[in-house]
């Protein structure tokens, strides 16, 4: 496939939305001579940021407001937003006439030369990716990243162009990786950080979700490879479906052929008969014990890729993590304040509690995904000093839990729908030596645009105390 295909041709793009994809989406099309139908279910009003970076294009009709079939039944070709499902009635339509149906990650797979590493899980992909992207860079590879943040995953070619020697760095969701089973597609090497219940509200069940996950290796090579997690089972289980070369990691010794693990305090990697210290647990900046796994993932991808132990030693030793992530923020009157905004589940939101020994100040809940919260009452019964909770039908569940876990009940504070509100009662409360952390273990919808505008108003609202 060539950008040049998609002259002249129909394109019903499905989504503009707010977050950038779309757009990107409608530029890309507009740029290589399409005749683009651009519809969202949001009204003019609400997508105005949106449409404001598209003003410029001419060869683009808008329908806002509702999706008429007939955009959807007489065009060339149809692309979603990974948000809408397949089982959409327009997306059907489609599908019915025969009509290709894509979303932005199988295009990207199709249209790009360079070699490309997938990285899904459903805790530590943007981590895991954005240190294998600072291997890479530090081994002098020109490197492209996809998928990370809000990045527009389309704008990426236009940033590639002709390059034919470096390597793609691709963040994959479970919605993304259901387009490229459809298209029989899985990147060189994959990576997938862990499996734990999320998304629940979408899929429904876990063997649905699971199903999209698999995606990522299951249209690998003989010569391809695919880096599973040996601690979580529903990760390793994976292994025995594998076309590819497997490739395990683990915070354990273990035995097998083509490894990652910890031992004696340090990091090894083991291809064959061959063993190699990547690095001492130590000389590690990142914080939290859940991101060991993450760097373990990041070092067995970058081996398989054919870089160097002394490479990634330096990359690893020299990296502090991403925005939105256990990110410190500042420090007022002794009390550090930290940015896990992206813990959208519970399991997330333990690890980012579990990663302070000083007292907790808890800022949590919001929107639910139907998940359970009976483990994270536990933690917060636990471990936490005080919570304070972000309103959302996800903190009626905690604050149910918490009436069920002997005492916790009082380590709630107070409740509000701003977060301004909530930053200024943690700073209130708090003391020297404690740590006020922004680890929700809920979804953001409702209070806030995504998770990464809830840790902007998090930032926000600490830089306006004194």
């Amino acid at each position: 496939m060539k950008k040049s295909d998609f002259k002249n041709k129909k394109v019903a793009v499905m989504g503009i939305g707010l977050h950038g994809g779309g757009v990107a989406t409608v530029r890309f099309f507009a740029a290589a001579g399409a005749k683009v139908v651009a519809t969202d279910m949001k009204t003019e009003k609400e997508l105005e940021p949106s449409l404001e970076k598209l003003k410029d294009l001419k060869n683009v009709t808008y329908v806002l407001g509702q999706h008429r079939m007939e955009n959807f039944e007489n065009v060339d070709l149809v692309v979603k937003g990974p948000a809408i499902p397949w089982s959409s009635k327009h997306v059907q339509a489609a599908l019915k006439k025969k009509i290709p149906v894509e979303m932005d990650s199988s295009l990207f797979f199709k249209l790009c030369k360079l070699p490309i590493i997938g990285i899904t899980g459903t805790k530590g992909k943007t981590t895991t990716a954005t240190l294998i992207a600072e291997i890479l860079k530090t081994a002098g590879k020109k490197v492209f990243t996809a998928g990370i943040g809000q990045k527009a995953v389309l704008s990426v070619l236009k940033e590639i162009g002709e390059e034919k020697n470096g390597a793609v760095v691709f963040e994959l969701s479970s919605w993304r990786l259901s387009a490229l089973g459809r298209s029989g597609l899985s990147p060189h090497i994959s990576v997938i950080t862990n499996i734990h219940r999320d998304h629940l509200n979408y899929y429904g069940t876990m063997e649905k979700y699971i199903a999209d996950k698999k995606h990522i290796f299951a249209n690998q090579k003989a010569d391809d490879y695919v880096i599973l997690n040996h601690d979580n089972e529903a990760s390793r289980e994976l292994a025995k479906e594998a076309k590819s070369q497997v490739v395990f990691f683990s915070n354990a010794k273990i035995d097998c052929a083509n490894c990652t693990f910890i031992e004696g305090g340090k990091i090894i990697f083991r291809s064959n008969s061959e063993r190699e210290e990547i690095c001492d647990l130590n000389d590690i900046k990142l914080r939290g014990g859940h991101n060991i796994g993450n760097i373990l993932a990041a070092v067995a991808a970058t081996s398989a890729f054919g870089i160097v132990p002394e490479k990634i030693r330096e990359a690893v030793k020299n990296f502090k993590g991403v925005p939105h992530r256990l990110e410190f923020v500042r420090e007022i009157d002794g009390v550090k304040f930290y940015n896990d905004t992206t813990a959208t589940m519970p399991d997330a939101a333990i690890a980012g509690v579990n990663s302070f020994s000083k007292p907790v100040i808890l800022i949590a809940g919001g929107a639910d995904k139907n998940l359970e919260f009976e483990d994270f009452a536990k933690v917060i019964s636990e471990k936490v000093k005080k919570v304070i909770l972000l309103k959302g039908e996800a903190t009626e569940k905690i604050k149910s839990k918490l009436t069920l876990e002997p005492g916790s009940r009082v380590k709630i504070d107070s409740e509000f729908d701003s977060m301004e509100k909530a930053v200024v009662r943690a700073k209130n409360i708090s003391g020297p030596e404690d740590v006020v952390l922004l680890s929700p273990g809920a979804a953001s919808f409702g209070l806030f645009l995504n998770e990464f505008d809830r840790g902007e108003k998090f930032r926000e609202a600490i830089q306006k105390l004194k």
